[in-house]
């Protein structure tokens, strides 16, 4: 049986975004997830559900020339000791020190899953460094994945390669599995617990940080119940207060207004999307986000930002409102439309949210594609 080693750089992202996928290709290939761990739990996690072996290779977010050369030479030996067929990367710095690593022994099929740019939003003395390192990752694999076409535009445009860039069906890394995703009985028993009578709810899952827009939406917020003060915001999500900050101000205003409800973050998010009437993600900067086809499978209509991913979801009018990214007037502008129309075009547009989820990114469907990826390198 062929072996294939797949990584990310933190294990919560093996279990998180890969959810299944490991379970159903290891019927064909032997299957190794590596992924930095931190003592969290998550590698064992991830090896008793999905019914593979896990490594731990510790591999650090935040660019750090000592701890990426040791995580380098790690992947290295365990590369040389496994002799894997492919080695299938995602995530920045687990793509670019596994691609580097399975160059560096000639692993026959190296491929890497480009999922958020980070370039997109960093400022020029970052910048150039992010895109190199892009190129590096993209140049030392044989097979490079965009997750979205806007993503593939991406690295066109920026010259990043020139390898052919093919998206698997319509994007995203795992699909949604829309049994899990739907207004079941255990589900909606738990919304009394969330939704306050009377109320119309807005909400946000996400890291609460400043570049996925959470400024701007507090601020917009903020100004919205003034007029509607039957309004809420469920924030569902950690804070990265070290990585990400938000403004000393929007972090003020969270902590005062009591209409914004913090909820930390939440392994099963069904029920607040569940207890919601409109999704909101303000991001400046996704590949393709996996909690924008959550909450369309449990029928929720989105404000996004026209950013990759986002605007392949949702097409605007249809099952959302799209806005530009950081712009808090038409953030308010458009919660303010959502709330006043909510008896007619924002009901016109639930009865299509879950259908154009289920018919474009049904998880198994995608993993099928994927394993035909796999199966044409043999």
């Amino acid at each position: 049986m062929y072996k294939i080693i797949r990584l990310t750089t933190i294990s919560g992202s093996l279990y998180y975004l890969l959810k299944g996928q490991l379970r159903f290709l290891s019927k064909y290939y032997e299957i190794i997830g590596v992924g930095s761990d931190f003592n969290t739990g998550k590698l064992r996690e991830v090896s008793d559900r999905e019914g593979v072996r896990c490594i731990d290779i510790p591999m650090y977010r935040e660019i750090s020339l000592l701890n990426d050369m040791r995580s380098l030479i790690k992947l290295i030996k365990l590369f040389k000791k496994e002799q894997p067929y492919i080695v299938h990367a995602n995530t920045p710095k687990a793509s670019l020190l596994s691609m580097i690593a399975a160059w560096i022994i000639r692993v026959p099929h190296r491929i890497y899953t480009v999922t958020g740019l980070r370039f997109e939003t960093a400022t020029k003395k970052i910048r150039w460094l992010l895109i190199i390192m892009e190129k590096i990752t993209c140049w030392c694999a044989t097979k490079v994945i965009p997750e979205g076409e806007g993503v593939k535009k991406m690295l066109i445009t920026n010259g990043i390669t020139k390898k052919p860039l093919k998206v698997i069906l319509n994007g995203n890394i795992n699909g949604i599995d829309v049994e899990y995703f739907s207004r079941s009985a255990e589900v909606m028993y738990k919304v009394e617990t969330i939704k306050e009578g009377g109320t119309f709810n807005f909400v946000f899952v996400g890291r609460i940080v400043k570049d996925k827009g959470i400024n701007e939406l507090v601020r917009a917020f903020s100004k919205l119940i003034y007029i509607y003060p039957e309004i809420r915001l469920h924030l569902v999500g950690s804070f990265e207060r070290e990585l990400d900050p938000l403004d000393e101000n929007v972090e003020r205003m969270i902590r005062e207004n009591e209409a914004i409800i913090i909820w930390g973050f939440q392994p099963d998010i069904r029920s607040f999307l569940a207890a919601s009437d409109v999704f909101v993600f303000p991001s400046y900067r996704e590949g393709f986000p996996n909690v924008v086809l959550q909450a369309g499978a449990m029928e929720l209509p989105s404000i996004v930002t026209d950013i990759n991913g986002c605007n392949e979801i949702i097409q605007d009018g249809v099952n959302g409102r799209i806005i530009p990214p950081k712009d808090e007037e038409a953030l308010y502008e458009a919660m303010k439309w959502m709330y006043e129309h909510r008896e007619m075009e924002v009901k016109k547009m639930i009865p299509y949210t879950r259908p154009m989820i289920v018919e474009r990114y049904e998880q198994k469907k995608l993993w099928e594609a994927l394993l035909e990826e796999y199966n044409s390198l043999l």
